[in-house]
């Protein structure tokens, strides 16, 4: 199988992730509690994915400057895009509770809403289509760390739709498109960058760790925080340690 369609296969069994969160949150009523549980548990995952992985691993192939300049780079760009969305509705995209506004009391905040996901999936998925082109195979930690964060983003983010009057057609239209472009980014981010130096698939790898370190405290720490409070802090280092035992094992 060539390399890029499996770049994009594995990009679709992370981004499918979201459509499983989202079919829980519209079949069952999950908790809000127990969704805020596994936000913070799925940011934990994300970070050791980030600081062991994809950071790390940048700055030993394209070296300190590089990974630095990425890095940097990606938070800035999504923070900008992040604070431009949120003028048009897409703030609270990945709250389960009654903060997402509606197509009534924010015209055009659906298109801004599904603008945001596919803003917080891309870096993911390019990731993993780059985790291809060191040594063949794609990185096991790293898709273990977006499919199981993936999944409470998606169910989060589905039931906040749910609550704020949206239909399954929207939400599952949304989920299955992000899954669709999740895989889309990862083929082109690998086949973009086959023949790339290490320097710049280094800088590409920390613009998207960067940008994905953004999200997490933009997005998902809230959600996690405002249910589970002082406990917020012991799920995400359990999560973290969870990401970091599948590295090294």
């Amino acid at each position: 199988m060539p390399q890029w369609v499996e770049a994009g296969l594995w990009g679709l069994v992370a981004g499918g992730a979201l459509v499983i969160g989202a079919a829980v949150a519209w079949t069952v009523r999950v908790p809000p509690r127990v969704i805020a549980s596994i936000m913070a548990f799925g940011a934990g995952v994300l970070i050791s994915a980030l600081a062991f992985d994809l950071v790390d691993e940048a700055e030993r192939s394209g070296g300190l400057v590089p990974a630095m300049t990425g890095f940097l780079a990606g938070a800035v760009a999504y923070v900008a895009a992040n604070a431009l969305l949120s003028r048009y509705g897409a703030r609270h995209r990945k709250r389960s509770g009654d903060q997402q506004a509606g197509e009534s009391e924010s015209p055009g905040s659906g298109a801004a809403i599904a603008v945001g996901a596919l803003l917080d999936g891309v870096p993911e998925s390019v990731v993993l289509g780059l985790s291809l082109l060191h040594g063949g195979e794609v990185g096991v930690a790293v898709l273990a760390a977006i499919f199981i964060s993936n999944v409470p983003e998606g169910l989060s983010s589905a039931a906040g739709m749910k609550r704020a009057g949206r239909g399954a057609r929207y939400v599952f239209g949304v989920w299955g498109g992000i899954a669709l472009a999740s895989a889309a980014a990862a083929c082109v981010g690998h086949l973009t960058l086959q023949n790339a130096s290490p320097a710049l698939v280094a800088l590409i790898t920390a613009v998207a760790a960067g940008a994905i370190l953004a999200m997490i405290a933009d997005t998902m720490i809230p959600e996690a925080f405002e249910r589970t409070h002082v406990l917020t802090g012991l799920i995400t280092t359990v999560g973290f340690l969870t990401a970091f035992v599948i590295e090294r094992l």
